[in-house]
């Protein structure tokens, strides 16, 4: 008997956009979601020089497990040269990011589209 891959959680969605995977992170990111979200999270971070953008504009609640995320998937990232950027509006979040200090090394952007334009003008999405 043969399964498909699992299906997505209510809390991902997972597309591509101009030779990046983007992952789209919705609604409330807490440890239940988190525990949904790290097998196709580790999937995508764990190929030879992944190019991810993670977009937190579609989340409600952002709590510790959604940290711990970022960060294993920048580390993962960094392991297998790769590239990660973060999109990110939301006030609450980017409080957290900053008094976590994680926005010093993984800076959230505006929109989708000044990541991947950047990207393109840059020829690759770096990490800080």
């Amino acid at each position: 008997m043969q399964h498909g891959p699992a299906p997505l959680p209510r809390s991902l969605r997972i597309h591509r956009d101009r030779g990046h995977l983007v992952i789209e992170f919705h609604g409330e990111i807490d440890v239940a979601a988190a525990l949904e979200i790290t097998p196709f999270l580790d999937a995508a971070t764990g190929r030879p020089g992944p190019r991810v953008v993670i977009d937190l504009r579609a989340v409600e609640f952002f709590d510790c497990s959604g940290l711990r995320l970022l960060y294993r998937a920048r580390r993962r990232v960094l392991a297998q040269g790769g590239a990660l950027h973060l999109v990110c509006t939301h006030p609450l979040t980017l409080r957290i990011l900053h008094l976590t200090r994680l926005a010093e090394v993984l800076p959230p952007m505006a929109s989708l589209d000044e990541v991947l334009s950047r990207s393109e003008a840059t020829g690759t999405l770096e990490i800080n």
